[in-house]
């Protein structure tokens, strides 16, 4: 199945190609189709590997979903970064149908629509209360824009595990980063370890490992699970337990495709997929904290690799830096990269709630 779906995105003859394809048969118009009692759904999930797609995702569309619907509804999944398709396209294919449900990465999202990266840039949220105290300021513009700009019917918003920093040698804190070089997934990222006095290197998650054992970096950003999943614990010595970012992804539907299903089987989407996010949500935050005791090889462990790093501690100094670097550098990078009606996005939803005003780069 993954092979086909992969050679279907990259080697199919044109994107308007695929979605006639997609929405309709032979010699009839779409707009005299009628959707059938029962559908089966194509899905683009979440990363392969780590808990949310094998524990959650997987499992909902190709087995319980069918169960739930009675056999109305029934689907196949494959992960994002098997499917042959770019993270940074998805809201793209989406619009336009090639995609008819699928799982977004708001960071990837940044050349589409940077606006969608405001709730989970770098040294915003240190803890799982604030993120969801961000993601509730902002979440009805991030439906409302989506909706509007790409017709995708927003469904759900995860969030994967902190992401935090690895090192292979010894720091104490924040400041011990400063010219080391250091695996980063996003701009604003960059702009945090910038502030540090770091080099940021931009390295995908499939390639931390070789990059780290090829000498090309001397920390990694990622999840703490997900780090330990990959035996990043066995590289590094070090890891840091303040949340950098988090990895939010939005899972959603082509206007089309949404629209194919009848009002019932919409509503039992809604209401099971509200349920799915409440699971990946409770995955996330347990695994951040079960992937520093796997990491530290602390009692908490019993899920991944026990390891024996040491773990360095959120000190007030750090707290006070994460914060100045992130009113002093990431938000007012943030908005110079995407304009001034950001400015004005951030100051309407997430400013208030976090007490950070942006300023115009008018």
């Amino acid at each position: 199945m993954r092979e086909a779906w992969s050679s279907g995105w990259r080697h199919g003859a044109t994107l308007a190609a695929a979605v006639a394809a997609l929405w309709t048969w032979p010699g009839v118009p779409l707009a005299q189709q009628v959707a059938p009692a029962a559908q089966h759904l194509r899905i683009v999930g979440g990363l392969a590997g780590l808990n949310q797609y094998t524990r959650h995702e997987e499992p909902f569309w190709t087995r319980e979903l069918a169960r739930l619907s009675g056999g109305q509804l029934t689907a196949e999944i494959v992960p994002f970064d098997r499917a042959g398709i770019r993270g940074q396209e998805m809201l793209r294919l989406m619009n336009l149908g090639v995609v008819p449900f699928g799982t977004a990465l708001l960071s990837q999202s940044v050349t589409e629509l940077p606006e969608v990266t405001a709730p989970d840039l770098a040294g915003l949220s240190p803890d799982v209360a604030t993120l969801k105290r961000v993601i509730a300021a902002f979440r009805p513009h991030l439906e409302a824009t989506l909706k509007k700009r790409f017709g995708i019917e927003v469904l759900a918003v995860y969030a994967y595990p902190a992401q935090v920093v690895f090192c292979n040698k010894p720091f104490a804190g924040l400041s011990g980063l400063a010219e080391r070089r250091v695996r980063v997934s996003s701009p604003t990222q960059a702009d945090w370890v910038q502030a540090l006095g770091g080099r940021p290197v931009l390295v995908g998650f499939a390639d931390i490992m070789a990059q780290m054992r090829g000498g090309n970096l001397d920390c990694a950003i990622t999840g703490t699970m997900s780090g330990n999943t990959i035996g990043l614990h066995k590289l590094t010595s070090h890891v840091h337990a303040m949340a950098v970012s988090w990895g939010l992804a939005v899972f959603g539907a082509n206007g089309a495709a949404w629209l194919s299903l009848v009002p019932e089987q919409q509503a039992l989407l809604r209401r099971e997929l509200q349920r799915l996010e409440r699971d990946i949500w409770a995955e996330s935050e347990r695994e951040t904290g079960e992937g520093l005791a796997c990491n530290t090889g602390a009692a908490g462990c019993k899920n991944g690799n026990p390891g024996q790093m040491i773990e360095v501690r959120t000190s007030p100094a750090d707290e006070l830096r994460r914060r100045q670097i992130f009113v002093q550098s990431v938000l007012p990078r943030w908005v110079q990269r995407c304009g001034p009606s950001c400015a004005e996005v951030w100051n309407q939803t997430i400013g208030p709630a976090v007490g950070i005003e942006a300023r115009s780069s008018r």
